[in-house]
């Protein structure tokens, strides 16, 4: 008996286990690359890239006064504006709200704390026209969620997607989904040595303090690595007096809006998610 949503997912999983030499960086990103070339346009809008405090930002234009800054997957390595062109298009088309894609820095040329620097930056300027949320997925979602503890502004909500929120890649999860279902945790800690050489200096959100933090829509996969820590924090933060939904989706594996045109059950669940994040925005 299967463990996977449906043969689609199964499918992706076992494509990604054709094993194959070690890759560059560069090379990860040019494999990156081709992977978004890939993908389907997305809902069309006006979108206009520009520079934000210095930093590189994609807005995403909708009639409403509210924003929602994004901060992109990929370990802290990997991602870049193009590479969740479709996820920003398609947040910005169902909530109706402008959506602020951040191509913040990246390791191993710029660790902790320069993508945190980018996020704050960012939050601050587009708190100027109104309400403003933070979301992220992945590794963005740890960016995310330190952004809104440090943030300068109010904001409305986090919106989570399979977030990396224990850096030390612990617990069950981790140990029965770590290699095989896409995400393979050994490399990540590498990656998460480059961004954080120094770990003791990041704040962790599974031990900091979360009165006072927006309330969360945080979605997980069942098959995800990352699944218990997203968990304990939901946990963290209701039991601090913060709301938090928690969405765990059987049978994925991580971050399944980046895989949704190929798996009718990531699509499913990606659009579950919207129509969430809908609803907290309003």
């Amino acid at each position: 008996m299967t463990i996977f949503a449906d043969a689609d997912v199964e499918r992706f999983v076992l494509d990604s286990r054709v094993p194959g030499p070690p890759l560059t960086v560069a090379e990860l990103r040019e494999a990156s690359a081709a992977r978004t070339r890939a993908r389907p346009a997305g809902p069309a809008m006006p979108v206009a890239d520009r520079l934000v405090a210095g930093v590189p930002v994609r807005v995403y234009e909708q009639e409403s006064r509210a924003r929602v800054v994004y901060l992109h997957g990929g370990g802290f390595v990997l991602g870049d504006l193009d590479t969740h062109d479709l996820v920003c298009r398609r947040l910005a088309a169902a909530t109706a709200t402008t959506v602020v894609a951040v191509d913040y820095r990246r390791a191993p040329e710029h660790p902790f704390p320069a993508a945190l620097d980018d996020a704050l930056a960012v939050l601050g300027w587009a708190a100027e026209a109104g309400p403003v949320a933070v979301a992220g997925d992945s590794a963005g979602a740890f960016v995310a969620v330190l952004a809104a503890r440090r943030a300068a502004v109010p904001l409305v909500a986090q919106l989570l997607v399979c977030p990396l929120l224990d850096l030390g890649l612990g617990g069950a999860s981790a140990e029965e989904f770590g290699r095989g279902f896409t995400l393979d945790v050994a490399d990540l800690r590498e990656w998460v040595s480059w961004w954080a050489p120094e770990a003791h200096a990041v704040p962790d959100p599974l031990h900091f303090a979360l009165e006072g933090m927006p309330p969360a829509l945080i979605v997980a996969a069942g098959l995800d690595p990352l699944r218990d820590g997203a968990v304990r924090y939901a946990e963290r933060l209701r039991a601090a007096g913060v709301g938090a939904e928690l969405r765990v989706e059987p049978g994925l594996v991580h971050n399944h809006p980046m895989y949704a045109q190929l798996a009718r059950s990531a699509e499913r669940a990606y659009a579950g998610f919207l129509t969430d994040a809908a609803a907290i925005l309003r």
